[in-house]
């Protein structure tokens, strides 16, 4: 596969002809991210790991920013939602399977509550009001989710909806979705830790690496190198 090329499948390029295309479409990684409350509703700090599953288009994106989230101990990318198992990249981009590009978050805790995830998430990882893209990606595998894991996941990320929609915080309702994980896959290797390994790239210097920025610089108690 002509990996690291967006155009093949998923609706990106590299090269000067990217960069046109990139800036003539308006992207939530070139904007300042929405500056949004702390939720309501929160998990109290506790000991031990926990797991939190989101979708916000590109994975590449979502997971380098959560790489940058203090207390959260890995992010990967992979695939849920859809009903093929063990899905392929190429399967999932052409929008047939059902999957969204989705991010586990594995955290700590004690160092980091889920309400400090679902900010992070809602504010600077990406727009959480647009249906079904994010930027120049555009297909359901591109929708906003949060992908619950029980009922206190449920529960506090759809009080924080319904905060921030009614203290419109946003031009736009938030359309992301609140479904419950039936299984997570994980992406092939070669997307793990993509936006790290290749900043360079035009589509992650224009849409992702500006997401880090907005969290190091609006979220700093957040933030880590």
């Amino acid at each position: 596969m002509s990996k690291f090329s967006r155009l093949s499948l998923c609706a990106a390029a590299i090269g000067a002809l990217a960069i046109a295309a990139f800036a003539a479409v308006p992207t939530r990684a070139a904007e300042e991210a929405v500056v949004i409350p702390a939720p309501a509703t929160d998990v109290a700090p506790t000991d031990g790991l926990q797991t939190a599953v989101v979708a916000g288009g590109c994975f590449w994106g979502v997971q380098a920013v959560f790489q940058h989230v203090k207390g959260v101990i890995s992010a990967t990318s992979g695939y849920s939602g859809g009903t093929v198992k063990s899905p392929s990249y190429e399967a999932v981009c052409t929008g047939r399977t059902g999957h969204a590009e989705s991010v586990r978050i594995v955290y700590d805790a004690s160092e980091v509550s889920l309400g400090q995830i679902l900010k992070t998430f809602f504010s600077v990882a990406h727009d959480p009001t647009e249906i079904n893209r994010q930027g120049p990606d555009t297909g359901t595998q591109y929708r906003s989710a949060v992908i619950y894991a029980d009922e206190a996941q449920q529960r506090i990320t759809t009080a924080y909806i319904e905060q921030l929609n009614q203290a419109k915080i946003f031009r736009r309702p938030i359309a992301t979705q609140v479904v419950a994980l039936d299984q997570f896959y994980q992406a092939e290797a070669y997307h793990q830790d993509y936006a790290t390994k290749h900043p360079y790239e035009p589509y992650i210097a224009i849409n992702d690496l500006p997401k880090v920025d907005a969290l190091r610089r609006q979220l700093p108690d957040l933030y880590r190198k």
